[in-house]
């Protein structure tokens, strides 16, 4: 048996739109997108034009500070748009699909069998490689070097975030097929953590190290789990990998063809019917949720860490769930003198501390504007880490490389912020600013 490991610092956000355990089969979009944007420290270069037929797999572009890293389409069709922006940067390249799908003929390889190079060429020329993120800075993993280990964590503490026991629960196979191919690209271990209570089949999943987390988001963090199994110091390297990206590593080894097919969860208070709905990944929002209204955000993502998606865009390839919110446009007349009973707060200044369990409607508002950063503690009652985290902010902020350093940068990224800079009163972009911290060690390292 693991040890269960229990934190008691975070914050449970209890909203509105919780998705029911039903699955939809979405329709086949008209269009999918692939975007460097979703990924840290990309500079994309094309390797298809508007018009060319591909397979789903065809290499779209590859990073040009790394070539062999490609990202390859989820679909086959014909390359429909490529869109850019602002000085012709590349937002995203648009894929029209065909009716029948055909899948591009990939070398799969027997990762019991196979040597490591060979493991790693075929995630490369499958696209699946990008899945692979690496810490310390929470870039796509470097295939020439080679981690002391590997974490996936097999839930997500975040607020409305999906139930992977039940949008996995029939992808046990493909999962122990992608743990003993993440196996192989390891000399250390690979490193499962579920739920405690609701670990589902993931005790049974053979050859890793099983641990059990319990307690408050962000308890599904990985990089919380990560400081308390095996903490990061200098020079070392782990690489983590989402639990359903482990689900299309090991489809790819048991069927040959890259399936890109997900489960994600539509969830939040403006949802028409908050499920779970089977697409590919990269879909076109409107496929998955039908016509948004204005007063509506689309996030992909969490409402904590996700990114805002217009209704006539793509949900974002590395995304597990669609939260739609309320935009927060609305003027409240004497807001903050009024007792506000609907509104949530971790401070009495509300009285959502009398009903712990009340699920609530919140909207984008700031409730306020920014305000001097100042250190209160508070933030350090919310990370279940080690960490000042007003101190590495401000060191951030003043670009102090050796206080960054001495102040635990290389254990987190901005997710792992998300919260503080929820509860913060001060109003501060607390991830922002923290991966321009990081992308500063990145220049000058």
């Amino acid at each position: 048996m693991s040890k269960n490991i229990k934190l008691c610092k975070g914050l449970d956000i209890k909203l509105v739109g919780k998705a029911e355990a039903v699955v939809e089969n979405a329709p086949l979009a008209k269009s999918y997108a692939v975007s460097p944007l979703d990924y840290e420290n990309v500079t994309p270069k094309l390797l298809v034009k508007v018009g060319d037929k591909v397979e789903a797999g065809t290499a779209l572009f590859f990073d040009k500070n790394n070539p062999r890293i490609l990202f390859t389409s989820p679909v086959s069709g014909v390359v429909s748009a490529i869109n850019r922006g602002e000085k012709r940067k590349l937002l995203n390249i648009a894929i029209e699909p065909d009716q029948t799908q055909v899948a591009k003929e990939l070398k799969v390889v027997n990762p019991a069998k196979a040597d490591r190079s060979e493991i790693v060429e075929m995630l490369l020329e499958s696209g699946l490689w990008t899945s692979i993120v690496e810490r310390p800075y929470g870039v796509i993993a470097n295939p020439d070097a080679k981690p002391k280990a590997i974490f996936v964590s097999a839930f997500d503490s975040a607020p409305l975030a999906p139930d992977y026991n039940f949008v996995l629960k029939s992808e046990k196979a493909n999962i122990e097929a992608g743990m003993a191919v993440l196996a192989r690209l390891t000399d250390g271990k690979v490193h499962l953590s579920a739920r405690k209570g609701d670990e589902g089949y993931m005790s049974e999943i053979k050859g890793v190290e099983y641990h059990t987390f319990s307690g408050k988001h962000p308890v599904g963090n990985v990089g919380v789990q990560i400081h308390h199994i095996d903490r990061i110091a200098k020079g070392d390297i782990v690489w983590t990998v989402n639990i359903q990206d482990v689900a299309m590593i090991g489809r790819l080894v048991t069927t040959g063809k890259l399936d890109m097919s997900k489960t994600i969860a539509v969830v939040g208070s403006e949802a028409k019917k908050p499920c779970y709905k089977r697409i590919i990944a990269g879909a076109a929002v409107e496929s998955i949720v039908g016509k948004v209204d204005a007063s509506v955000r689309v996030i992909a993502g969490d409402v904590l860490t996700g990114t805002k998606t217009a209704a006539d865009g793509y949900i974002a390839v590395k995304a597990n769930m669609l939260s739609l919110i309320p935009e927060g446009d609305v003027y409240e007349l004497l807001g903050w003198a009024m007792p506000r009973f609907h509104r949530f707060s971790v401070s009495r200044a509300y009285f959502s501390w009398l009903c712990p369990k009340k699920e609530y409607k919140l909207d984008t508002n700031l409730n306020g504007g920014e305000r001097p950063f100042v250190v209160t503690g508070l933030y350090e009652n919310y990370l279940p880490m080690d960490v000042y985290v007003s101190y590495l902010l401000k060191a951030c902020l003043v670009k102090d490389l050796d206080k960054m350093e001495n102040l635990g940068i290389y254990e987190l990224l901005p997710e792992d912020l998300a919260l503080c800079e929820f509860v913060d009163p001060s109003k501060i972009e607390m991830q922002q600013i923290l991966r321009d911290g990081i992308n500063l060690m990145i220049k000058e390292s």
